[in-house]
């Protein structure tokens, strides 16, 4: 009676274990190998921010919403900004329209120019449909700056990836455009 059983028990871990061993194998196929040299697909956009200034409302593409008056330090922290800025695929500001950059940043240093962004680009063009959702640190001291691509809809379906800002130019306080280098590395 215990070899019908010992036998049962070894026919039931065989199975399990070609169950599991099929499992994996369609798991390891279906994975597609991420590189960080080959981005499945990479992007030049051009962000433009033009600043509300008390008197350029037909133009202005953010707004400050929140912030401490006086301002606490030299570095706007605690200044609040929400956006829906032109994204072109050049850097003139009048080019056709990409997309829109939808979002908000705040300065979160007392110490150094810095912010937190977290935006959406969103397509409706005939070369693209869809968003690619961006965030992170924006230290901007540095001349590049690696955002976070945290996923997407429409023809960038759940993409991830890295944004790499450079601040291209800037007008005081009233205008500033980043070219955005977008490379993403998931791609279905």
């Amino acid at each position: 009676m215990q070899g019908v059983e010992a036998s049962k028990r070894n026919s039931h871990l065989f199975y399990s274990f070609l169950l599991l061993s099929f499992h994996l194998t369609l798991s390891l196929a279906n994975k597609k190998a991420i590189s960080k040299d080959q981005p499945c697909k990479h992007m030049v956009l051009y962000l433009h921010d033009i600043i509300f200034n008390g008197t350029n409302v037909a133009n202005a593409t953010s707004a400050q919403i929140a912030g401490s008056k006086p301002p606490l330090g030299d570095f706007f922290f605690g200044k609040f900004v929400v956006f829906n800025d032109l994204i072109t695929g050049d850097h003139h500001l009048l080019s056709p329209a990409i997309a829109r950059a939808q979002g908000f940043f705040f300065y979160n240093m007392k110490t150094d120019y810095n912010a937190w962004f977290a935006y959406t680009l969103v397509f409706n063009s005939t070369e693209y449909k869809g968003t690619i959702n961006i965030m992170g640190a924006d230290l901007m001291m540095m001349e590049t700056r690696d955002l976070s691509v945290v996923g997407g809809t429409g023809d960038f379906f759940m993409t991830r990836g890295i944004a790499t800002l450079r601040t291209d130019t800037f007008e005081n306080i009233d205008y500033f455009r980043l070219k955005m280098d977008i490379k993403l590395y998931e791609c279905y």
